[in-house]
């Protein structure tokens, strides 16, 4: 399969779904049934490339990049189409692909109104490109188009089949639908960030000519990381770090998450909180640190202590909702918050927990918003208050849910335990140089989020599963988990079971590369 090393199968996993979009703008609107083949077809080889390409990944080179191509773009601006993945990227490329099959297999039975599978399966795949492309990008022009290549499937997603409710506008005495003010809200803040990012690379570009050739290659600039010091450094990881921390999202940022994950239909919901999320906080590890180390250094008190905000503030808040999804949306503000104050320590362990808190939160959380929409496609509600009684109406459901509710809350033996763990425990003994005291207290902070992280699960299991079920719904026969959910469902499950008891399947994978990158950037 010397195809697959020299960048072909790599670049097939990339674009097989950009493939079949345009598979798809070829087939009828009425022919559904070849919409599903073709999306179904398209992913499911993607996700058989990028299981292929992790068995035949060298992990005793773990830190070097593979199967990758390096070829002339845009040659004025000394662009290249430079990719390759390495034990850092090879867990959330897997992710993205085994996530999106999953979506594509639930939508089968679950298309979201107006009734337009084309269309949603067309940007779904068009977001499945965006999303494997960002983590195997190794050029800044390249990474910035994947990145950014991801914005209009969903802003499309939300806006058309996004929740009709009309809201009231924060701020204005005006209304309108929640879907249109959500999507709006989702692009100008993402817009806001890209274009600071932009800049950076902008500025990195510009300097790295008086030191040889101006480049966007991302391995070239870490070479010349040394030579990115003082103002001009501090100034271009502030417009990263923006273009970043709005993706992740990290909080005070955080604003669009909530109602863009409300307003979203399952399926983009699901992508949203288990891929998207990712490209910020793997954008820091992919390029800010080592990059920009001493600016890195510089930085972490600060991104630790918005980290914590994010930990306490995101699970204060999911007490004070009524909404099961949104509850779930800010619970990713607080599960993204440990993923942030893993990087913050910038040692080993806090990085390898963030990648594997990365995994964790996509597998977990995705499951949970596959869960919520189900329900809320039954009931025709996300009042937790009138979904009580779960467990009698829909037995199946509510045990799948109870399980990733435990899951989520970082039980011991689930996948969601050891990015949290690993995070605090890298907290305790930070870089040196940091600040030890702030972040042995940001641990302290940290431990008592996974108590509230704990009960507000806990107090959602008990207003949706547990008691009888409101007299509301009377007579009425509600279906259990239909084949496509339990298709589409039973691998997550499977997959937090294998993480949390062998945390080596993405550990195995990371550690190399993050203690090479590590050593790079801080020395020792």
């Amino acid at each position: 399969m010397g195809w697959f090393d020299n960048g072909w199968g790599l670049s097939l996993i990339v674009f097989l779904p950009l493939a079949g979009a345009i598979g798809l703008l070829l087939t009828p609107r009425k022919n559904e049934a070849a919409v599903k083949a073709i999306s179904l077809l398209f992913t499911v080889a993607t996700l058989v490339l990028a299981v292929l390409m992790a068995f035949r990944f060298d992990f005793g080179n773990a830190n070097e990049f593979q199967f990758g191509t390096s070829l002339t773009w845009i040659e004025s601006i000394n662009s290249g189409y430079h990719i390759g993945v390495d034990g850092i990227s090879l867990p959330l490329l897997v992710l993205s692909a085994f996530v999106t099959v999953l979506s594509v297999i639930y939508s089968f039975n679950h298309w979201p109104e107006p009734h337009n599978p084309k269309g949603f399966m067309g940007l779904t795949l068009v977001l499945a490109t965006g999303m494997n492309g960002t983590f195997v990008a190794l050029d800044l022009v390249l990474f910035f188009v994947f990145f950014e290549l991801v914005l209009l499937p969903m802003y499309f997603m939300i806006g058309i089949w996004g929740d009709k409710a009309i809201m009231k506008i924060p701020g204005f005495n005006r209304e309108a639908e929640t879907r249109l003010y959500a999507a709006i809200k989702f692009f100008l803040f993402t817009l806001f960030g890209s274009a600071f990012m932009l800049l950076g690379f902008l500025a990195l570009y510009f300097k790295s000519g008086e030191y040889g050739t101006r480049t966007f290659d991302i391995p070239a600039l870490i070479e010349l990381a040394p030579n990115f010091t003082g103002t001009f450094a501090f100034l271009v990881f502030a417009a990263l770090f923006l273009g970043f921390a709005v993706k992740v999202p990290m909080w005070p940022l955080h604003t669009w998450l909530p109602d863009a994950h409300t307003a979203a239909p399952t399926v983009g919901s699901v992508l949203l909180a288990a891929i998207l999320l990712k490209l910020g906080s793997y954008g820091f590890i992919r390029i800010s640190i080592p990059i920009l180390p001493e600016m890195a250094k510089q930085w972490a008190p600060a991104i630790a202590i918005l980290a914590v905000i994010g930990i306490i503030y995101g699970s204060l808040a999911c007490l004070a909702q009524t909404d099961m999804k949104r509850l779930i949306a800010f619970s990713s503000v607080g599960h993204m918050g440990f993923v942030m104050l893993g990087i913050a320590t910038m040692t080993p362990v806090g990085i390898n927990a963030a990648i594997i808190g990365m995994v964790a939160h996509g597998v977990i959380t995705g499951l949970l918003f596959f869960l919520a929409g189900s329900m809320s496609h039954r009931y025709h509600t996300r009042d937790m208050a009138r979904l009580g009684g779960n467990m009698k109406i829909m037995p199946i459901m509510g045990g799948i849910l109870g399980f990733t509710a435990m899951a989520s809350l970082g039980l011991p033996g689930l996948a969601g335990f050891w990015g949290e763990f690993m995070a605090l425990f890298g907290a305790y003994s930070p870089l040196a140089g940091l600040n030890t005291t702030l972040f042995r207290t940001a641990m302290v902070l940290g431990a008592i989020g996974t108590v509230l992280t704990a009960g507000y699960m806990l107090w959602m299991l008990q207003k949706v599963n547990l008691g009888e079920p409101s007299e509301e719904w009377g007579d009425q026969h509600f279906h259990d988990v239909d084949p496509y959910e339990m298709t589409a469902w039973v691998p997550l499950v499977v997959a937090i079971v294998v993480i949390g008891v062998f945390p080596r399947l993405v550990l195995g994978a990371t550690n190399d590369a993050v203690v090479s990158l590590v050593t790079k950037a801080f020395g020792g």
